[in-house]
C-alpha cells in the first residue's frame, strides 16, 4: 500500500494571531466515518470576528477556522452510506459539511424541532472542536476534514449535486442562514408573496439575502450598505432594484429617508439586518411601514447594545423576530435553492478565490475585514471542482 502524504492545516492561537500551517499524518478512517477533501471554504463574518476576539463564549485555541466548505469524499467508512437526508454517497461524493449541527436528542431537539438551533449539545466544526483533538483536522481552512458519526453522533453530512461545483457548493451553509431567516418571518406571518424587502448590509450574508428574497417571492429587493465597489454594484446584479450607499448618505435621517423615497407609500414590508452593526435596528424599523416586520440575523456576535425607542416598536405594531443559524432540516432548503438557481445569478462574482498558503490565508481574512471582497474564499485544490 502506498504511504498516506501528510495533510496541512491552519491554525490560530488566539485573536490578533497569525495564522500557523501545521501538517498532521494521514487519518485511520473509522467505520462511520470519512475523510473528505476540501475543493473551497468561505471566511466568513463570524471567523473575522472571531479573530478580533469578538466571541462571547470560550474557544478551544488553537483550532482551525473555516466553516463554509465543500469537499469531495476520499475515503469512506463501511457503515457510512448515506448522508444525513439518506441519499447514497460513497468516494468521489460532493458534499457540504455545516459547523452547528444539533446533536437530535436533546429537549430542544426533540420537542422544538424548529428551535433545534439551540441544541444545548452540538457539534461545531470551525470553532468548539480543538486542533489538539485527533486527528486535528475539524475546520475547513485545510486541505482536508474528518467526520466521525461514531464519536460525534451529531455530525450531519449533506450530499451535494454531482454536477455542482464545490465553489457554488460553499455558498450552501450561509445561504441557508438567509432562507432560515425569510421562513422565520414567514411563520410569523410578516412575509408574503410579491412584498417589498430591504436588506441592511451587503456583505455575503447581505447579497446572499437579496438572492434568497427573490426566490422566496419578494416582488421588490432593496438593499442598504456599502462600498460601491464591490458590494452595492453586485447586490444590484444580483437583483436588487434600487441600493442606498451608507457613506454617501452618512446620517441615519438621510438613510431613512432615501429609502422611503425609493420604497414609497408608508413603507417596506420587511426589513432584515445582516449588517451586525447595532445602528441597524433603529434605522430599519423606520423603513417599515406599521404593521411590518423586521428580522434581525447580522447580531450573530455581541456587538454592543442599540439605543432605541420601545415607543416606535408598538406604536409602529411591528414584528421583531430574531434569527439564529439553521437547523438540519433546513440545510436541504440551500443546497436546493442555490442549485435551481445556479444560473440566475453570479454567484462566483462573489467569491474572491485565495490559495491555500500562509500568505493565502492572511490575505483572504484581511482582505475580508477591508471589505475589499465580499466573499473570500480559500481553495485547498484548486483544481477540484
Amino acid at each position: 500500500m502506498n504511504a498516506r502524504p501528510d495533510i496541512r492545516v491552519t491554525t490560530y492561537a488566539g485573536p490578533g494571531a497569525e495564522p500557523e500551517m501545521r501538517v498532521v499524518p494521514w487519518p485511520a478512517v473509522p467505520k462511520k466515518g470519512a475523510l473528505i477533501k476540501i475543493g473551497a471554504c468561505g471566511v466568513c463574518g463570524t471567523d473575522q470576528h472571531i479573530l478580533k476576539g469578538h466571541w462571547p463564549k470560550p474557544l478551544p485555541w488553537p483550532f482551525t477556522l473555516g466553516h463554509e466548505l465543500a469537499g469531495v469524499i476520499v475515503e469512506i467508512g463501511p457503515e457510512l452510506k448515506t448522508d444525513y437526508s439518506g441519499k447514497p454517497i460513497g468516494v468521489g461524493s460532493k458534499l457540504m459539511l455545516p459547523p452547528l449541527m444539533p446533536c437530535g436528542f436533546c429537549d430542544w431537539c426533540k420537542k422544538y424541532p424548529e428551535s433545534a438551533n439551540k441544541c444545548l449539545t452540538p457539534v461545531y466544526y470551525g470553532r468548539y472542536l480543538g486542533f489538539d483533538k485527533p486527528p486535528h483536522l475539524w475546520g475547513g481552512w485545510a486541505e482536508y476534514v474528518f467526520v466521525d458519526l461514531d464519536e460525534l453522533p451529531g455530525t450531519k453530512i449533506y450530499k451535494l449535486p454531482d454536477d455542482m461545483s464545490l465553489r457554488l457548493g460553499s455558498l450552501s451553509e450561509p445561504l441557508t442562514s438567509c432562507i432560515r431567516a425569510f421562513n422565520r418571518a414567514r411563520r410569523a406571518g410578516g412575509f408574503n408573496w410579491n412584498d417589498t424587502v430591504v436588506i441592511q448590509g451587503t456583505g455575503p450574508i447581505g447579497i446572499l439575502a437579496v438572492a434568497a428574497a427573490q426566490e422566496m417571492g419578494a416582488g421588490r429587493v432593496i438593499a442598504v450598505g456599502a462600498p460601491e465597489e464591490p458590494r452595492l454594484k453586485l447586490a444590484r446584479k444580483f437583483g436588487a432594484e434600487a441600493t442606498v450607499n451608507i457613506e454617501e448618505f452618512t446620517t441615519a435621517e438621510a438613510r431613512i429617508k432615501a429609502v422611503r423615497d425609493i420604497v414609497g407609500g408608508y413603507g417596506a414590508d420587511l426589513v432584515m439586518d445582516c449588517s451586525g452593526h447595532p445602528t441597524a435596528g433603529p434605522e430599519g424599523i423606520e423603513f417599515l411601514r406599521d404593521g411590518g416586520t423586521y428580522v434581525e440575523m447580522g447580531q450573530f456576535t455581541d456587538a454592543g447594545s442599540i439605543m432605541t425607542s420601545w415607543h416606535r416598536i408598538c406604536t409602529k405594531d411591528l414584528n421583531v423576530l430574531g434569527s439564529w443559524a439553521f437547523t438540519a432540516n433546513d440545510l436541504p432548503l440551500g443546497v436546493e435553492m442555490l442549485y435551481h438557481a445556479r444560473d440566475k445569478y453570479p454567484w462566483l462574482d462573489m467569491q474572491t478565490p485565495f490559495p491555500f498558503t500562509l500568505d493565502g490565508v492572511k490575505d483572504a481574512v484581511a482582505q475580508a475585514m477591508a471589505m475589499k471582497t465580499v466573499k473570500s474564499t480559500i481553495l485547498p485544490f484548486p483544481d477540484l471542482d
